[in-house]
């Protein structure tokens, strides 16, 4: 039975020993991987244009306020419709109405607010893919100061209409960048690439051309800029033979 015991014993030691042997080579001589970032760029011109600008009328009375927003909202959309701009493309979002009071105060100590009157404002939009017409009709917008309207312009806003398609194509082009990176550190270590076992893609980003424009972890989107750059990365992880 001693002897029945030991045996045993012996094989035990022996398969343990092949074990932690193995798992030794393998910790040696891990896996060869070579990690690669690619950049894809492409630099393109915005063909969607979304503008704003916002008017106002002020009186003591509230309807004579609204007959006169009423008024100048007709002579907008008759100025941006001479311009060429459809009537369709033209609009107008609903009436905003502040009641303007002045604080009064008394030995330093507020006591209440006079009533000064009413002031109604309401936006203009205009969204469209005609980019240099709206661009021209934005900065002569102030025409209408000289029509007795008090209009305020906002800065245009501008968008890409095929950045699906143009994702699909920086995609492609940060995939490329990153398997010939991978190649020259394989060659350049006297390996052969081998299969690819993993690949992500990083943040999309969209900044103006020329514009020092920083990049962010969730992904810069400007829409200030009509010339625009858009980028992508794609981290690739291939086996090394």
């Amino acid at each position: 039975m001693k002897h029945i015991s030991a045996i045993i014993f012996a094989a035990a030691i022996v398969i343990a020993a092949f074990f932690l042997g193995n798992a030794y080579v393998k910790r040696a001589n891990p896996p060869q991987i070579i990690s690669v970032t690619g950049l894809g760029n492409e630099n393109f011109t915005s063909d969607l244009i979304v503008w704003e600008g916002q008017f106002s009328a002020n009186s003591t009375d509230l309807k004579s306020a609204f007959d006169q927003l009423n008024n100048d909202k007709s002579i907008v959309r008759d100025y941006l419709t001479s311009k060429g701009i459809k009537d369709d493309q033209i609009i107008f979002n609903s009436v905003q109405t502040i009641e303007q009071r002045d604080n009064k105060y008394e030995n330093g100590n507020y006591i209440g607010s006079i009533f000064r009157g009413y002031q109604l404002m309401q936006t203009v939009k205009i969204e469209s893919q005609d980019v240099s017409l709206i661009e021209s009709v934005s900065r002569e917008i102030t025409e209408l100061l000289n029509k007795g309207v008090q209009f305020n312009s906002y800065p245009p806003r501008y968008y890409y209409t095929k950045l699906a398609d143009l994702k699909i194509e920086m995609i492609s082009k940060a995939t490329e960048d990153a398997r010939l990176r991978a190649e020259k550190i394989a060659e350049n270590s006297g390996s052969d690439l081998g299969e690819l076992i993993s690949a992500k893609m990083g943040v999309f980003q969209i900044t103006g051309q020329n514009s020092g424009e920083d990049y962010s972890w969730g992904g810069a989107y400007n829409t200030d800029s009509k010339n625009k750059t858009a980028s992508i990365t794609m981290r690739l992880d291939y086996k090394v033979k």
